[in-house]
């Protein structure tokens, strides 16, 4: 790959990229090879109560029969099939009751020839039974139950292991919890479970033009957008966000700020070639620019490189930019660390597109989209401190690098903002 940031006499590193900007595909192809390196981070224990959306660092193999007995399915009575073979309404067969037998309690007697016990469902079979005749089938009276019908041997009872059986691979390494999951951890004995941890991301929002977040916009301030939308995004990607609030565009400040102990840093603002735009500079001085300015609309000023052995990604300060950044490099970064799919987290749909969308070839461009009647229509293609316009949006479609637009009727791959 080409390293436009490579160093050159009297050149100011914040201009070296965007001199002959990579592409979009060389930006990942330099990630990953990054992510390569560094692997996953190491593992942890974690209670099941909070295991729910964690990422299983090693195979679950079961150390326990589920169920560890055989247990009725049915309310009804357990018995010996043999006892019934010829039962019918007309012809019923009638067998003495020894008693009932519920869930959790074993049945202390042992049923012989002609006999059978009252029984529950999830109730362990009595000895000497082999199958259980449900209640609506037979007529009882006292000691006394008769069989309207008769069942196969081993009707109506679950038997040892049926679930899952001693030995068993249960779970994956490398699969996300689900609810279900829990519960089926908890079903073998686990009360704890090994998963990766979570990639801690520090959050770098500069600009002394921003107020904080739940402040009123007033004169020439902004309140920040980014903060508390990347700390969602690290967020949604299994992060740990950390984001304790706006730095100034002052060097010292951010430096001390780069020294922060996580496993991800991202900057939002200061990424540009403007006057105060320091991180670019200060990356190059104290650690590695890798990569500054990306042939891609929006967000073409982001950068990564790595500090003291931990990965930076350089985000633009526009919100929309600010987004798609995020989304195209760094959430694919958090993911892959902390054991996720590298792919974007967002459902697909394919539709057609309602008007004709223009790029120019060469440049990866991010399009916010809705559904309208069936077709994509277009919301914005421009304008990349319109945060609104995501809002707005259904979601976004992306035109390759190599495609100069799609034509009105094309069909489209449209990314769903919505999860579900």
């Amino acid at each position: 790959m080409s390293n436009p940031t490579a160093k050159h006499p009297n050149a100011d590193v914040r201009m070296r990229g965007f001199a002959g900007r990579i592409s979009v595909e060389q930006s990942l192809q330099w990630l990953d090879a990054e992510l390569d390196g560094l692997g996953l981070l190491a593992s942890e224990f974690v209670s099941l109560d909070n295991a729910a959306g964690r990422v299983l660092a090693a195979d679950v193999v079961s150390a326990a029969n589920v169920p560890n007995f055989r247990r009725a399915m049915m309310d009804g009575f357990a018995l010996r099939a043999a006892d019934i073979a010829d039962a019918s309404p007309n012809t019923p067969k009638s067998l003495g009751v020894l008693g009932d037998c519920f869930p959790g309690q074993a049945f202390a007697g042992e049923v012989s020839a002609g006999q059978a016990v009252r029984i529950m469902t999830g109730a362990p079979l009595p000895k000497g039974v082999d199958s259980v005749l449900p209640f609506e089938q037979t007529e009882s009276n006292g000691n006394e139950v008769r069989a309207l019908m008769s069942l196969p041997t081993g009707k109506n009872l679950g038997s040892i292991g049926e679930d899952i059986a001693c030995g068993d691979r249960v779970l994956s390494a490398g699969r996300v919890l689900r609810p279900q999951d829990i519960g089926v951890l908890s079903s073998i004995g686990q009360s704890q479970v090994t998963v990766v941890r979570r990639p801690r991301v520090r959050i770098i929002v500069t600009g002394d033009e921003l107020l904080p977040a739940g402040a009123q916009p007033i004169g020439s301030k902004i309140v920040d957008a980014n903060g508390p939308m990347l700390t969602a995004l690290v967020e949604r990607d299994g992060g740990l966000p950390n984001h304790p609030g706006i730095m100034p565009d002052n060097r010292d400040a951010i430096l001390a700020a780069l020294e922060d102990d996580a496993d991800i840093l991202l900057t939002s603002g200061g990424s540009s070639v403007g006057q105060e735009d320091h991180v670019p500079t200060l990356l190059d001085e104290h650690g590695k620019l890798a990569v500054h300015g990306v042939a891609m609309r929006p967000a073409g000023p982001i950068g990564m490189g790595t500090f003291k052995g931990r990965l930076v990604i350089l985000l633009p300060g526009n919100p929309v930019a600010c987004l798609w950044g995020y989304d195209l490099l760094a959430g694919r970064a958090i993911r892959r660390l902390g054991g996720r799919k590298a792919d974007w987290p967002y459902r697909k749909v394919t539709a057609v597109l309602g008007r004709e969308i223009k790029s120019p070839v060469g440049r990866y461009d991010y399009i916010r989209v809705q559904l309208v009647n069936g077709k994509v229509e277009p919301v914005a293609q421009s304008g990349a401190s319109v945060l609104s316009s995501t809002t707005r949006a259904e979601g976004f479609i992306v035109v390759p690098t190599e495609v100069a637009g799609f034509g009105e009727g094309t069909e489209v791959e449209v990314f769903l903002y919505d999860s579900v």
